[in-house]
Parts: structure tokens; C-alpha cells; sequence
């Protein structure tokens, strides 16, 4: 089956020419759920997505699951696409309160479509006690709620947002993030999420879209693109891994908690027993991992792994990556040079992790 043709499934192919900017964009995304559209300023991350929504006039391919929103044949203007868009501010009708800026929400939906109802996004988001304020005296991060409720009531195929985090403080920023996995949770809906931020992209995406220059270098599941070592995100300061884990139990006495994957056990501060049985993303800093070719006792790192070398990637940096496999999931370990000559690390190489930190996304 032609994953364009599923449920929830987005094919872009398309091209955008602004004065003397040129945007080129393609891939496929098969599922629903986040995909991450990541890259520098400038990249062309939001023209992408403007152009995706009809807002910005573009050349080629744009398909939700079986509607084809434009093609050599067609071409739906914005208000035929049914789309959320979520910007960088939240656009509020300051004359309307809240309850008035959801409902405006659902004036774009067609005859008798009910998907989402209001009580259904109200509870979601939790709304219930804002509904009768004015939008004026939310905080950043109320208000990006009220914006992404109003985006919902329309009952869109795709949800756009445009870096919807990006005028937040730390907290609030923390907030909305949770209100996002709840939604990329309980919702079907395939969710473009444009971003320079790699904790963002490694926090909420299934799938992400590198871009530079007005180009898609590359798109794959998140998990694989943030390890690639000859992609940039690799090579950031916060260059980390995404592990899926299981909580198995909680050490109360040293408030840490055990996941496991395959055989190996991490401990990660804090009591994360209430999330069930349900998998969990751990996020493992590069500059948090180091390596051993034997497996170390006498020592304070709770979280030593075995490991297989993928890759090594030296240069003439004092420091260099190294790509591993830890029971089929990807972990990033950056460690000098000088040790990787003194390990004589090579492809295929059995070697122990041993992890610092462990953080729970």
C-alpha cells in the first residue's frame, strides 16, 4: 500500500522561490505523530510549513492521507486545506474571551464534522478554569494553549506549529512541552513541529526533517537522525541519544529508579513508577557517556552498559564521536581523541558505557 494512501500519512514534494530565497522540500512521513522540521535560522523552516498550509505559494506535491491538497493537477487555497497552524505568537482575538476564541476555532469546520468537540479539547488542554477570562491577562504559555485549542476545534488532517515554544520562559516552556506529549499521545494526528531547539526535537519527535539552505538534507525516524555522524545534530554541544525504556522499579532508599531495556538496567533520579508499563524516551548526552573495554566495579557510575562500536569519526579535533549499539538502540559517546587512539577503538569493537547522567524526556 502507498503509505500516502493511510490514515495520518504526509507526502510534501514541493518547491518555493521568494526573491532571491529558494526553498526545495521532500519527504514522506507514513504515521501519526510528530515530526520534528529542525535546522539554523534561515533554514526555511517556516516557509516550509506556509507553504504546506497554502499560505505561501509553492510548485508540486502536497498529500494528507488521501486527500491531495495540490499536484500538477490542483491547487486548494488555504481555506480549503484543513489545517491547524499554530504560530510563534499566539494570535489571540483579544476582543473574545477564551470560550470565544475556541468556538471561532470551529466555525472552519465542514458540515457535520464533529471529530473534537469543546468539552473534549477543553479537558485535554485543561482550559476548564480559563474559559470565561480574557486572553489578555494569560500567561505566554496559557495562551499558546488557547491557540493550539483553536487549532484543534477546526478539526484539521495536520497540525502546523511554528516553534509555538519560542517566547516562553524555562518554565513555561516545560509546561506546554507535557500539554504537546499529550496531545501526540491521545490524538491521531500527524503534527509538524518546526524547531531549533535539539532538546525539543529529542523530547517530542517520532519522526524529524533536517533542513539547511532552503534544503531537506535528510528525514528518518528521530531516534536514527539524531545519531547519524554525518549529520550536524551529531556534532552539537548537546548531541544526545534517545533510548526507549520500561520503568521496572523504584530504589526509595537512594530515589532512583531501574529502566530496562533488553538486559541492561539504567537508574534515573526520581519515583517514575505511576507511568505503568507504558515505554519511556531517555535522553543520554554524548559528553555524559564514556567507554571501557572492561567492565568497571570500584567505581560511582551506577550505569555501565555493553556496547558494540558502529562508528568512529576522528579528526583533528581534541575530541571525537563515537556511534554505538547497545542492545539495537543507538547510543553517542564523546571522548577524546587521545582515548579513542589509546582504546584502539574500531568498527565492531566490544566495549562497556558507562553513562553519567541519565534524563527522563
Amino acid at each position: 500500500m502507498n503509505p500516502t494512501s493511510q490514515a495520518g500519512a504526509l507526502a510534501v514534494d514541493i518547491g518555493v522561490r521568494q526573491g532571491t530565497f529558494s526553498l526545495t522540500a521532500k519527504f514522506r512521513v507514513s504515521k501519526p505523530g510528530v515530526t520534528a522540521i529542525y535546522g539554523k535560522s534561515g533554514a526555511g523552516k517556516t516557509t516550509l510549513l506556509r507553504a504546506i498550509a497554502g499560505l505561501s505559494r509553492a510548485e508540486g506535491t502536497v498529500q494528507v492521507g488521501e486527500q491531495v491538497w495540490q499536484d500538477k493537477h490542483r491547487y486548494l487555497e488555504t481555506h480549503q486545506r484543513p489545517v491547524g497552524f499554530v504560530f510563534q505568537e499566539p494570535s489571540l482575538f483579544e476582543h473574545l474571551t477564551v470560550r470565544g476564541n475556541l468556538e471561532f476555532g470551529m466555525r472552519r469546520r465542514g458540515a457535520g464534522d464533529d471529530t473534537q468537540t469543546l468539552d473534549e479539547i477543553v479537558s485535554l488542554l485543561r482550559l476548564e478554569t480559563l474559559l470565561p477570562r480574557s486572553v489578555i491577562g494569560l500567561s505566554g504559555g496559557e495562551q499558546q494553549r488557547v491557540a493550539i485549542g483553536r487549532a484543534l476545534l477546526s478539526n484539521p488532517c495536520l497540525l502546523l506549529l511554528d516553534e509555538p515554544l519560542s517566547s516562553l520562559d524555562a518554565s513555561h516552556k516545560l509546561e506546554l512541552l507535557a500539554y504537546l506529549e499529550t496531545l501526540q499521545c491521545q490524538l491521531q494526528l500527524p503534527m509538524l513541529y518546526v524547531s531549533h531547539s535539539p532538546d525539543e526535537v529529542a523530547r517530542l519527535a517520532d519522526d524529524l526533517v533536517l533542513m539547511e539552505n532552503g534544503t531537506t538534507v535528510a528525514s528518518g525516524p528521530a531516534s536514527e537522525m539524531l545519531t547519524r555522524l554525518d549529520l550536524p545534530l551529531s556534532h552539537d554541544d548537546n548531541a544526545a541519544a534517545v533510548v526507549t525504556a520500561f520503568c521496572t522499579g523504584h530504589e526509595k532508599e537512594f530515589g532512583l529508579s531501574l529502566f530496562n531495556f533488553d538486559d541492561n538496567t539504567l537508574h534515573v533520579p526520581g519515583d517514575h513508577t505511576h507511568h505503568g508499563v507504558k515505554p519511556l524516551k531517555l535522553r543520554i548526552l554524548a559528553r555524559d557517556v564514556s567507554l571501557t573495554l572492561e567492565h568497571q566495579h570500584s567505581t560511582s557510575i551506577l550505569n555501565i552498559v555493553p556496547a558494540r562500536v558502529l562508528d568512529v569519526l576522528i579528526g583533528d579535533s581534541p575530541q571525537c564521536m563515537v556511534r554505538l549499539d547497545c542492545s539495537g538502540q543507538v547510543l553517542l559517546a564523546r571522548i577524546t581523541r587521545k582515548s579513542a587512539v589509546t582504546l584502539s577503538l574500531q568498527v565492531g569493537q566490544n566495549v562497556y558505557a558507562q553513562i553519567k547522567s541519565v534524563a527522563l524526556l
